[in-house]
């Protein structure tokens, strides 16, 4: 059975209303959906309405972008060879694809002699190398003789990776948009404005964000057109859309022209993808959540998300339908073991009394698929509110997807179960982990210390936000 919720009306300044209208000449029902959501004068109005390009900010405004930039084009000059490395999701996916489209579209025309074969792309195998930067893919670079990896949506908190990958030679370049440890990695440069010191603006943009201002701080350093980075807007919309970022400054102009972009002049991949999702009208941004994102994210989750760069460098018509078919087919996999694995994860909650008392839950079962425990942790809040980590077996080792409730933070959480774990890491909302099955007992008595000590009762409640009340008569034409 569905939790209750409650239902929260958000306050509202009335004489910034007053006075929005006034200078906008539109109904105060309108203007007050703006205020409750930060936009209080005209000229937020027109940024919010009408966003240009040229609110995009200088990307040599972020920390270490002028040494990244260089550090690339020595590699280039000096025939180097370049490996592109990320993350298994959509975010990393898309963002190796840009970083890597850009380069190899354009290393040869640039004022300098370099070669197409010394630059690759390197996705880690989710269930043989787990999340974020491994051994094997540091010893693959050193082995194949890379001088540079470029890591994107990732390695911001591979301090003891990155020091392996400098001994044996490897510059590494982080872009990164997670939140830094205190202490950072010793890579060559590190491009995340979340960082200390990092005074960039905005501080909310995806990994394919980072890895589009990269590309634009390279683009400016060679003289080359805007044009050759706006040309991987759809991507940068799919990152913001799937990622779930705020949809607010940089990210709200990067995401409406990616959206034109992918409507007016779509990728071959993003068009094939809208046509296999059976899209017949514009695409919005819920179809980039809930269409392409998916069939993207299907590849990592249930086979090699490799196959996903493939796809969205690949220029060939054939091959591009060939590999969206199988795209499609992870999904629809996907799909099933989801469904398997919700159900039977609700049949061990519902038999277990003790459950119900619960602030947290936390459930684990051997042979689950370690593709689909985050997204069946969702469906479990969905029933049961709470913060919820979903474990299975892998490698050895019991690892698994942490999802949380509006309003508490599931990294801190984690962190405060440190000892008990091998790796963690992720976001306010959203984690991942690792632990040796002995500890498992301890993890879930520990994790349920901490929420019930930590988390309000009233966020154990489902909340629906509601901007404004409105009468019919401020909605008849």
């Amino acid at each position: 059975m569905k939790p209750d919720k409650r239902w929260t009306l958000k306050p509202a300044d009335e004489a910034k209303i007053t006075s929005l209208a006034a200078a906008l000449q539109i109904h105060p029902a309108l203007c007050r959906l703006l205020v409750v959501r930060g936009i209080e004068d005209f000229e937020t109005s027109k940024t919010f309405f009408r966003p240009q390009l040229s609110m995009l900010h200088d990307p040599f405004l972020m920390k270490d972008m002028q040494l990244a930039v260089q550090r690339i084009d020595n590699a280039i000059k000096n025939n180097e060879k370049v490996l592109i490395y990320g993350d298994y999701d959509v975010d990393g996916t898309t963002a190796v694809s840009v970083v890597y489209s850009f380069l190899h579209q354009y290393i040869l025309s640039l004022p300098f002699r370099g070669g197409k074969e010394g630059l690759n792309y390197y996705i880690p195998h989710r269930y043989r190398e787990g999340y974020g930067i491994s051994k094997a893919g540091i010893d693959y670079a050193h082995t194949n003789g890379y001088t540079l990896l470029i890591t994107l949506d990732c390695g911001i908190k591979s301090y003891e990776l990155i020091q392996y990958a400098r001994s044996l030679g490897i510059d590494v370049i982080v872009c990164d948009h997670h939140l830094p440890d205190s202490e950072l990695p010793p890579a060559f440069a590190i491009l995340n404005p979340k960082q200390p010191g990092c005074n960039y603006p905005f501080k909310e943009l995806s990994g394919c964000g980072i890895g589009f201002k990269l590309i634009t701080a390279l683009a400016r350093k060679w003289n080359l057109p805007d044009t050759t980075v706006f040309n991987y807007l759809d991507l940068v919309a799919t990152s913001i859309a799937a990622d779930i970022v705020p949809m607010d400054g940089e990210n709200r102009v990067l995401a409406f022209y990616g959206l034109k972009k992918a409507n007016d002049d779509p990728s071959l991949a993003i068009k094939t993808l809208k046509e296999m999702g059976g899209i017949r009208r514009p695409l919005h941004i819920n179809d980039l959540v809930f269409v392409i994102g998916p069939r993207v994210n299907a590849a990592g989750r249930m086979d090699d998300a490799r196959k996903v760069i493939d796809f969205f460098v690949e220029t060939d018509e054939a091959r591009i339908k060939q590999l969206a078919s199988e795209l499609h087919a992870d999904n629809m996999d996907r799909k099933e073991v989801d469904k398997s694995i919700t159900e039977e994860a609700l049949a061990i909650l519902q038999g277990d009394d003790a459950a119900a008392h619960r602030k947290s839950t936390v459930v684990y079962r051997s042979h689950w698929h370690k593709g689909v425990v985050g997204i069946v942790a969702s469906r479990l809040i969905d029933y049961y509110y709470r913060p919820t980590v979903v474990l299975t077996s892998s490698n050895d080792k019991v690892s698994g997807s942490a999802r949380s409730v509006r309003g508490f933070n599931i990294y801190e959480a984690l962190h405060a179960c440190r000892d008990l774990l091998e790796n963690y890491g992720g976001h306010f909302y959203a984690a991942g982990i690792t632990l040796h099955p002995d500890k498992l007992n301890d993890f879930i008595a520990k994790f349920e210390e901490v929420v019930t000590a930590s988390i309000p009762p009233h966020l154990l409640i489902p909340e629906i936000e509601i901007d404004a009340e409105i009468r019919l008569t401020d909605i008849r034409q």
